[in-house]
Formats: structure tokens, C-alpha cells, sequence
């Protein structure tokens, strides 16, 4: 059964095999696969500047086996929004202690067809809801977004599509309600809590660091 296991500095100790399942995948998926070429490494795996201790990681794991996953990371620190894709939003980027941004999202090609990427949706929303996250902020190309209003997701546009690596991309918003949960939930075939959050003291757990803007 596919669970989504949640990733912080305090467990991630009890996840280094599957956080390498996880680089390596988004290697294979958004390198070799969607064609991401400036993200090419020699050793196969993709690892950022984003990848650290602030790192927030939801993983859909079924039998130790990484078959989907996703980052989150406080938007008030340098982020992929502000230091690289600032042109995307020319009205201002979002940030607050609240608000987060949300990358490298992917599921395994044979599982797409299938309730994995509800499952991780679901979990976005509800990992944002237990730590008091209200919004989510994301690059992503165009056609994310009917796929993301079947979702039940509320979504803001922060600026026009622009072209990268050869796909019209757009930055947006996503709100974080239990209204979105609990739509996705029921995609996804959940009824309640889905999360596993092992060697973590709680929800709320999270420090968010308050750095100036």
C-alpha cells in the first residue's frame, strides 16, 4: 500500500535511502525524461541549492519503494521563486511565514494513471493545514493548471506564461483549505488522515526560520 511519509531535518536520518530514491527519480523524470538538461548530473542524481535543512519532503512510498514525492520550503529564505524565476512575478512574489513554495513534484510513470497523484495532492493540502501553512506558491508548465483545478485547488496566476526549457510556464498560488483537502480526499479514495510522520514529535513540529525579506 502507497503511504506518504512525511521528511524533515529532525527523521531524515531514518530516510536516506529513500531521499536517494527520491534525487534519483527526479533525475530520470525531470532530466531524462521531460528533457530539464541544466539539471544533468554525472552521478544521476538531482540535488539542489534548495535541498537542505529547510527542505520539507512528502514521499509516497510503497514497499520501501519510492513511487512519487514532492518539496516543500519557507518562501521568507531565498527560493526558487525569488532567485530564479522572479520575472514570473512581476507583481510580487508571496512571502510569509505561512506561506511556502512547492516544487519537484513527480509520480513514477506507471503509477500515473492510477490514485498516487491524488494521494500527494492530499497530502500537500493536508501536511499545509496541520503546520498552518495557508498558501503555496509554484513554477510549473501550463498544463498543471486544469489539472490542478480537477483537484478542487484554488489557484492565482502571479504573472503571464513565460518560455522555459521550451514549455510555457507559469507562476502561481495555490490556498490551502480543508474545502481543497477534502475534495482531493475523495479522488484520491482517502477518508481521513493519511500522513506518516515516524520520528516526529508532532504536527506544528516545523520550525519556520524568520528571515528578513
Amino acid at each position: 500500500m502507497t503511504c506518504i511519509h512525511v521528511v524533515t531535518q529532525e527523521n531524515r536520518a531514518l530516510y536516506e535511502e529513500s531521499l536517494q530514491q527520491f534525487h534519483r527519480l527526479r533525475h530520470q523524470i525531470f532530466v531524462e525524461e521531460r528533457g530539464w538538461n541544466d539539471l544533468r548530473q554525472s552521478d544521476g542524481l538531482e540535488v539542489d541549492a534548495y535541498d537542505n535543512e529547510h527542505a520539507i519532503y512528502l514521499l509516497a512510498i510503497d514497499a520501501g519503494r519510492v513511487v512519487g514525492g514532492q518539496r516543500l520550503y519557507p518562501t521568507l529564505m531565498p527560493h526558487m521563486i525569488s532567485e530564479v524565476f522572479s520575472g514570473l512575478a512581476p507583481r510580487g512574489i508571496p512571502q510569509a511565514a505561512d506561506i511556502f513554495e512547492w516544487t519537484r513534484y513527480f509520480v513514477v510513470k506507471e503509477r500515473r494513471t492510477g490514485r498516487t497523484d491524488c494521494r500527494l495532492l492530499a497530502a500537500m493540502q493536508e501536511f499545509c493545514l496541520e503546520e498552518g501553512i495557508s498558501e503555496v506558491t509554484a513554477v510549473v508548465e501550463m498544463w498543471w493548471l486544469p489539472r490542478w483545478q480537477q483537484a478542487g485547488f484554488k489557484v492565482r496566476p502571479l504573472g503571464l506564461p513565460q518560455m522555459i526549457e521550451g514549455q510555457p510556464c507559469i507562476a502561481a498560488a495555490i490556498e490551502i483549505s480543508q474545502a481543497s483537502l477534502e475534495y482531493v480526499r475523495k479522488l484520491a479514495g482517502l477518508r481521513g488522515a493519511s500522513l506518516i510522520r515516524e520520528g516526529l514529535s508532532s504536527p506544528h513540529a516545523q520550525q519556520v526560520p524568520h528571515v528578513a525579506a
